[in-house]
């Protein structure tokens, strides 16, 4: 079985996720990832953040990301724990600055 790791940018964090399938989206500019994977090897140890992503995710079989979001697609031999990251001071991942365009606000007009 092919198991992608997908590491990607969202909301000021970045989320590591694991999935059967990875695939250029019916979207122009998007990614689809199908069939996500959740480690269930250690139920004894419970890492918050991995819980977090499990309830974000529960009952997600598709996810559609933006391809500026993503930071990089790994085919993996196994599965691992999924995680989110904080974006730190001390990393080497520069987030693109986002939005594109600042959204109007009641007092532009």
């Amino acid at each position: 079985m092919r198991v992608f790791r997908i590491s990607f940018l969202n909301q000021g964090k970045i989320y590591e996720i694991y999935a059967k399938r990875v695939q250029q989206g019916e979207l122009y500019g998007f990614v689809e990832v199908h069939d996500l994977l959740f480690d269930e090897s250690s139920k004894l140890l419970v890492d918050p953040s991995t819980e977090r992503l499990k309830s974000e995710f529960k009952g997600v079989s598709r996810t559609i990301i933006p391809i500026h979001a993503v930071i990089r697609i790994d085919e993996v031999a196994k599965e691992g724990q999924g995680k989110i990251h904080d974006i730190g001071d001390k990393t080497n991942v520069t987030p693109f600055p986002s939005p594109l365009y600042s959204p109007r606000t009641d007092k532009d007009t």
